[in-house]
């Protein structure tokens, strides 16, 4: 009798073993995760270069932004204004370490003549002004438009002061609507904000 139920209960594990690995193949394949990057400007598309003393070295960072958009994945809002976050549509790099990149190489490519550096830099690095960000709004809707608000401020190392504090603001329609469009309207909004700041940062170079 033993025998009997030693042997029923090794049938029954092994039909249930069949059961589950059946269900598993049967289950489709998770989507393959998709990342994007943020672009910087084509230097041959910039109608203008402004130019700066040889010898300024600008660095740029850091760039904060909202804690919602702190995540891999790509966050937009529904009509409601609701938060959606994208399972599978991911960002290929931190967000505020991408955004410092950018803005970086933005700025290297208007103002060609100064050098860069990103936050945190070596202390042996003779910086002359800092460019701190933080980007107090964030949103896109993907049947619609981004909006980004940024606080921008440009510090004097040497001196410990702050120079200059502005508010930059630009909404741009996301074309096409889909999540490589938002991550194309993000860059170009950065490089809208990168000429704000770089036409400020020539400003204080002209007055020096």
């Amino acid at each position: 009798m033993k025998q009997i139920g030693i042997r029923s209960c090794a049938v029954m594990g092994v039909a249930c073993l069949a059961l589950v690995l059946s269900s598993c193949m049967s289950v489709p394949n998770s989507p393959t995760p998709r990342f994007y990057m943020l672009q910087a400007v084509d230097g041959n598309k910039v109608s203008k270069k402004i130019n700066t003393a040889p010898d300024v070295v600008i660095g740029v960072g850091p760039v904060k932004i909202p804690e919602y958009q702190d995540r891999p994945q790509i966050v937009t809002q529904d009509k409601e204004k609701m938060l959606k976050f994208a399972q599978f549509d991911r960002w290929g790099e931190p967000l505020d370490l991408g955004m410092t990149r950018l803005i970086r190489e933005n700025l290297a490519v208007m103002l060609p003549e100064a050098k860069f550096t990103l936050y945190p830099w070596n202390s042996s690095v003779p910086v002359k002004y800092q460019v701190v960000v933080e980007i107090v709004q964030l949103d896109s809707d993907l049947d619609k438009d981004l909006f980004i608000v940024a606080q921008w401020l440009v510090i004097d190392v040497q001196n410990t002061k702050t120079i200059i504090i502005k508010r930059s603001e630009f909404r741009q329609s996301i074309v096409p609507q889909n999540y490589s469009g938002l991550a194309k309207t993000l860059g170009m909004a950065c490089a809208s904000l990168s000429s704000e700041i770089a036409e400020a940062l020539a400003t204080l170079e002209t007055h020096s």
